[in-house]
Protein backbone atom coordinates (compact mmCIF):
# COMPACT_ATOMS: atom_id res chain seq x y z
CA UNK A 1 0.00 0.00 0.00
CA UNK A 2 1.35 3.85 -0.67
CA UNK A 3 1.58 6.10 1.74
CA UNK A 4 -0.07 9.47 0.71
CA UNK A 5 2.29 12.39 0.63
CA UNK A 6 1.54 15.62 1.58
CA UNK A 7 1.96 16.76 -2.01
CA UNK A 8 -0.85 14.57 -3.24
CA UNK A 9 -3.23 15.40 0.06
CA UNK A 10 -3.22 19.00 -0.35
CA UNK A 11 -5.00 18.24 -3.71
CA UNK A 12 -7.50 15.18 -2.56
CA UNK A 13 -10.44 17.57 -1.00
CA UNK A 14 -10.73 20.09 -3.45
CA UNK A 15 -14.10 19.67 -4.66
CA UNK A 16 -14.90 19.76 -8.29
CA UNK A 17 -14.00 17.38 -10.78
CA UNK A 18 -12.63 18.67 -13.95
CA UNK A 19 -13.28 17.73 -17.43
CA UNK A 20 -10.11 16.09 -18.07
CA UNK A 21 -10.29 14.08 -14.75
CA UNK A 22 -13.66 12.30 -16.02
CA UNK A 23 -12.20 11.93 -19.45
CA UNK A 24 -8.90 9.93 -17.84
CA UNK A 25 -11.89 8.19 -14.87
CA UNK A 26 -13.23 7.12 -18.16
CA UNK A 27 -10.85 6.61 -20.44
CA UNK A 28 -9.32 4.73 -17.76
CA UNK A 29 -12.37 2.14 -17.47
CA UNK A 30 -12.60 1.75 -20.82
CA UNK A 31 -9.32 0.72 -22.10
CA UNK A 32 -8.33 -2.52 -22.00
CA UNK A 33 -4.71 -2.12 -20.20
CA UNK A 34 -3.91 -5.67 -19.68
CA UNK A 35 -4.66 -6.83 -23.25
CA UNK A 36 -2.56 -3.93 -24.32
CA UNK A 37 0.48 -4.21 -21.96
CA UNK A 38 0.47 -7.88 -23.31
CA UNK A 39 1.38 -6.64 -26.92
CA UNK A 40 3.79 -4.90 -25.95
CA UNK A 41 5.74 -6.93 -22.82
CA UNK A 42 8.11 -9.36 -25.26
CA UNK A 43 9.73 -6.26 -26.85
CA UNK A 44 10.05 -3.83 -23.44
CA UNK A 45 13.30 -4.06 -21.86
CA UNK A 46 13.31 -5.46 -18.57
CA UNK A 47 16.24 -3.26 -16.81
CA UNK A 48 18.73 -6.22 -16.74
CA UNK A 49 21.09 -3.92 -18.31
CA UNK A 50 21.32 -0.25 -17.77
CA UNK A 51 19.55 2.12 -15.88
CA UNK A 52 15.88 0.52 -14.69
CA UNK A 53 13.26 0.45 -16.84
CA UNK A 54 10.09 2.58 -16.20
CA UNK A 55 7.45 0.76 -15.69
CA UNK A 56 5.59 -0.60 -18.61
CA UNK A 57 1.92 0.67 -17.68
CA UNK A 58 2.85 4.55 -16.65
CA UNK A 59 4.98 4.79 -20.02
CA UNK A 60 1.91 3.23 -22.45
CA UNK A 61 -0.71 5.34 -20.36
CA UNK A 62 1.93 8.23 -21.30
CA UNK A 63 1.81 7.33 -24.99
CA UNK A 64 -1.69 7.47 -24.87
CA UNK A 65 -2.14 10.98 -22.76
CA UNK A 66 0.11 12.17 -25.86
CA UNK A 67 -2.20 10.98 -28.79
CA UNK A 68 -5.32 11.90 -26.93
CA UNK A 69 -4.18 15.45 -26.15
CA UNK A 70 -1.83 15.97 -28.84
CA UNK A 71 1.51 16.01 -26.79
CA UNK A 72 4.73 16.16 -28.17
CA UNK A 73 7.70 14.43 -26.21
CA UNK A 74 8.26 17.56 -23.95
CA UNK A 75 4.94 18.14 -23.84
CA UNK A 76 3.73 15.65 -21.82
CA UNK A 77 6.66 15.93 -19.47
CA UNK A 78 5.87 19.32 -18.95
CA UNK A 79 2.01 18.55 -18.88
CA UNK A 80 2.56 15.38 -16.32
CA UNK A 81 4.30 18.29 -14.41
CA UNK A 82 1.28 20.96 -14.80
CA UNK A 83 -1.86 18.60 -14.02
CA UNK A 84 -2.64 16.67 -11.42
CA UNK A 85 -5.45 14.80 -13.37
CA UNK A 86 -2.87 13.29 -15.93
CA UNK A 87 -0.12 12.27 -13.41
CA UNK A 88 -2.87 10.18 -11.47
CA UNK A 89 -3.82 8.88 -14.67
CA UNK A 90 -0.13 7.50 -14.85
CA UNK A 91 0.68 6.90 -11.63
CA UNK A 92 3.09 9.69 -10.70
CA UNK A 93 3.77 11.43 -7.13
CA UNK A 94 5.86 14.44 -7.08
CA UNK A 95 6.26 13.96 -3.59
CA UNK A 96 7.94 10.41 -4.62
CA UNK A 97 9.49 10.42 -7.62
CA UNK A 98 10.08 12.66 -11.05
CA UNK A 99 7.99 12.77 -14.08
CA UNK A 100 8.71 10.83 -16.43
CA UNK A 101 11.29 12.68 -19.00
CA UNK A 102 10.68 13.44 -22.46
CA UNK A 103 13.86 11.48 -23.75
CA UNK A 104 12.35 8.18 -21.84
CA UNK A 105 8.87 9.05 -23.66
CA UNK A 106 10.79 9.45 -27.17
CA UNK A 107 13.06 5.89 -26.67
CA UNK A 108 9.46 4.27 -26.00
CA UNK A 109 7.27 5.41 -29.18
CA UNK A 110 10.49 4.86 -31.04
CA UNK A 111 10.08 1.46 -29.54
CA UNK A 112 6.63 0.74 -30.64
CA UNK A 113 7.66 2.52 -33.88
CA UNK A 114 10.11 -0.25 -34.81
CA UNK A 115 7.93 -3.01 -33.79
CA UNK A 116 5.09 -1.29 -35.34
CA UNK A 117 2.88 -1.54 -32.10
CA UNK A 118 1.12 1.70 -32.79
CA UNK A 119 -1.11 -0.12 -35.20
CA UNK A 120 -2.04 -2.72 -33.36
CA UNK A 121 -2.79 -1.03 -30.00
CA UNK A 122 -4.97 1.12 -31.99
CA UNK A 123 -6.65 -1.98 -33.67
CA UNK A 124 -6.85 -3.91 -29.91
CA UNK A 125 -8.40 -0.92 -28.40
CA UNK A 126 -10.99 -0.43 -31.94
CA UNK A 127 -11.97 -3.83 -31.29
CA UNK A 128 -12.50 -4.01 -27.46
CA UNK A 129 -14.94 -0.80 -27.58
CA UNK A 130 -16.92 -2.62 -30.87
CA UNK A 131 -17.79 -5.31 -28.09
CA UNK A 132 -18.03 -3.36 -25.68
CA UNK A 133 -20.86 -1.37 -27.87
CA UNK A 134 -18.98 1.74 -28.11
CA UNK A 135 -18.12 3.51 -31.37
CA UNK A 136 -15.24 6.00 -31.53
CA UNK A 137 -15.04 8.20 -34.12
CA UNK A 138 -14.10 12.09 -35.57
CA UNK A 139 -15.83 15.15 -35.51
CA UNK A 140 -15.93 17.99 -37.95
CA UNK A 141 -15.28 21.85 -37.91
CA UNK A 142 -18.16 23.61 -39.45
CA UNK A 143 -17.77 27.26 -40.25
CA UNK A 144 -20.21 29.45 -41.37
CA UNK A 145 -19.01 32.21 -44.23
CA UNK A 146 -21.01 35.29 -44.79
CA UNK A 147 -21.80 35.99 -48.48
CA UNK A 148 -22.85 39.34 -48.39
CA UNK A 149 -25.91 40.83 -50.77
CA UNK A 150 -26.50 44.60 -51.57
CA UNK A 151 -29.07 45.30 -48.75
CA UNK A 152 -30.32 48.18 -51.25
CA UNK A 153 -33.68 48.24 -53.47
CA UNK A 154 -31.88 50.98 -55.23
CA UNK A 155 -31.43 48.84 -58.67
CA UNK A 156 -33.38 47.75 -61.73
CA UNK A 157 -36.66 45.98 -60.62
CA UNK A 158 -36.41 47.74 -57.14
CA UNK A 159 -36.75 44.85 -54.62
CA UNK A 160 -33.71 42.98 -52.75
CA UNK A 161 -32.76 39.57 -53.78
CA UNK A 162 -35.40 36.96 -52.54
CA UNK A 163 -32.81 34.50 -50.99
CA UNK A 164 -30.79 36.75 -49.00
CA UNK A 165 -31.75 38.09 -45.43
CA UNK A 166 -30.37 39.15 -42.44
CA UNK A 167 -28.05 37.59 -40.36
CA UNK A 168 -25.91 37.72 -37.38
CA UNK A 169 -22.24 35.87 -36.96
CA UNK A 170 -21.26 36.44 -33.77
CA UNK A 171 -22.64 39.96 -32.47
CA UNK A 172 -22.55 41.74 -35.97
CA UNK A 173 -25.25 41.81 -37.77
CA UNK A 174 -24.84 41.53 -42.27
CA UNK A 175 -27.23 41.17 -45.45
CA UNK A 176 -26.59 38.35 -47.08
CA UNK A 177 -26.58 34.62 -46.66
CA UNK A 178 -24.40 32.00 -44.37
CA UNK A 179 -22.34 29.39 -45.93
CA UNK A 180 -21.53 26.43 -44.14
CA UNK A 181 -18.32 24.56 -44.56
CA UNK A 182 -17.82 21.28 -42.62
CA UNK A 183 -13.70 20.47 -42.33
CA UNK A 184 -12.64 17.82 -41.70
CA UNK A 185 -10.17 17.96 -39.09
Amino acid sequence: MKQTTFASLAWSNKGRTTRRERFLAEMDAVVPWQRLLALIAPHYPTGARGRPAMPLERMLRIYFLQLWFNLSDPAVEEALYDSAAMRSFVGVDLGREPATDETTVCKFRHLLEKHKLGETLFKAVNRHLHEQGIKVSTGTIVDATIISAPSSTKNKSGERDPEMHQTAKGKQWFFGMKAHIGVDS
